[in-house]
């Protein structure tokens, strides 16, 4: 709201604002207290004179003052000096006069989009807003004079006036949430506070509340969604890990800590980077693990190779989503398990070349074809193979694909053969 909004709004409240120059000279005035300029300059002269001469509209703070019968609270402020000559600037709330009831509070909480009431000491409403009046499906001067169990039925009435017995005894404000009935009997749910009101000469319970209707219906889906997410997660037998930003397990299902072999509540809390093996590709998973967190990337397919409880390495293949639960909170990851390897036990590195021979060995071929299909000599390649035969333990060419496939350096899932960590699908290492 600008300056020229926030005047327009005034000008229809029992408000007074002005700015004069140090003789009490009226620069600009402007508000609903007054029907015209003289008025207000006359005002000014009055609280002038009162408070001991033009000069005292340079004072500073707030003071009350009467003028023509009426009543106001008055604040003002001084701006300048030195070289630059002094001015006054002040605002006039009225809170007192011939007209019943305080006014300045009415004409305000009117404009207010949020619902407001005031009540006597015996439950009978003496003023409501429009957007209290809506809540009831009706309008306010239907309302005023009403009594409260004209309004709610009798389980909400008698609380509602044990609530304002409450506020009037103690002299103090209540937070409050109240459930209501909407015009069309659809339930409703509004939020906010209670507190003591002289009203005139009554003693009265004002009520000022937001209507929380959509974001309690919001609240519901959202906690609806929550449960039937983790129905989903301990009944579905997926694999699935729960990841906070800085990768700690947050949420895990009974699937993925029966794949470790290790306890849930064990699972909980302890960070993902634990459950990896060093293996060539885990830098590459931290670098999606960052587009992700990142907001680079939503979701991605990815594998990693798994250590369990007993230490055996598994590689499983990833779906991994990033989710958001608040604007202002940091993503969070879902990594859904959607294939597994076979579990096999930690082998010694290997070379590219030596996986290759493997992957060769596999599919079949000869020495004589792996070394022209590797531009090799073949006695490179009896040498690879004596090698591979000491590292891997496996003593005939049989027992040595068979140990590939048991350590899980090649993939049981594809032909031709081909190493786990084959970056293309047609590369073989």
């Amino acid at each position: 709201m600008d300056e020229a909004d926030f005047k327009t709004l005034l000008a229809t409240l029992p408000v007074s604002w002005w700015e004069a120059d140090g003789g009490s000279g009226l620069v600009e005035s402007g508000g609903g207290a007054f029907a015209d300029e003289r008025t207000a300059r006359r005002f000014l002269e009055a609280l002038g004179g009162e408070r001991g001469g033009p000069s005292a509209l340079l004072g500073d703070g707030p003071c009350q003052a009467r003028f023509e019968g009426r009543t106001f609270d008055v604040n003002r402020s001084v701006h300048g000096g030195g070289a630059q000559r002094r001015r006054s600037r002040g605002v006039a709330v009225e809170v007192g006069g011939t007209a019943p009831g305080p006014g300045a509070y009415a004409s305000f909480a009117d404009l207010s989009p949020a619902a407001v009431f005031v009540r006597d000491a015996e439950g009978r409403y003496v003023w409501a807003n429009h957007a209290y009046a809506h809540l009831y499906g009706t309008t306010r001067d239907h309302l005023i004079g009403r009594h409260l169990t004209e309004t709610d039925g009798p389980e909400e009435a008698a609380r509602f006036l044990a609530l304002d017995e409450e506020v009037l005894s103690g002299g103090h404000s209540v937070r409050h949430t109240l459930a209501y009935r909407r015009p069309d009997g659809s339930p409703g749910h509004a939020a906010g506070y209670r507190f003591p009101l002289s009203w005139g000469t009554l003693r009265c319970v004002a009520g000022i509340y937001v209507d929380i209707t959509e974001y309690t219906h919001a609240l519901d889906q959202w906690r609806q969604a929550e449960e039937d997410l983790r129905a989903l997660r301990d009944h579905s037998g997926l694999p699935c890990l729960r990841l906070s930003a800085d990768g700690v397990v947050g949420e895990a299902s009974a699937a993925v800590a029966e794949l470790l072999r290790v306890r849930l509540r064990d699972l909980i809390g302890s960070p993902a980077d634990s459950l990896l093996a060093e293996t060539p590709e885990r830098a590459a998973l931290h670098r999606i693990w960052d587009d992700l967190i990142g907001g680079r990337r939503r979701s991605a397919r990815t594998s990693a190779v798994l250590v369990d409880g007993d230490r055996r390495r598994r590689r499983a293949w990833l779906h991994l989503s990033a989710v958001r639960r608040h604007r202002d909170w940091a993503p969070e990851v879902w990594a859904v398990v959607t294939r597994l390897g076979l579990s096999h036990e930690p082998h010694p590195p290997l070379t590219a070349a030596q996986v290759r021979i493997l992957a060769l060995l596999a599919a079949g071929h000869s020495n004589a074809d792996i070394a022209e299909a590797l531009r090799l000599s073949r006695q490179t390649v009896d040498y690879h193979l004596s090698r591979l035969r000491h590292l891997l333990g496996g003593a005939t060419r049989p027992a040595l694909v068979a140990r590939a496939y048991v350590l899980g350096i090649l993939s049981p899932h594809t032909w031709p053969p081909r190493s786990t960590t084959a970056a293309h699908p047609l590369s073989p290492a």
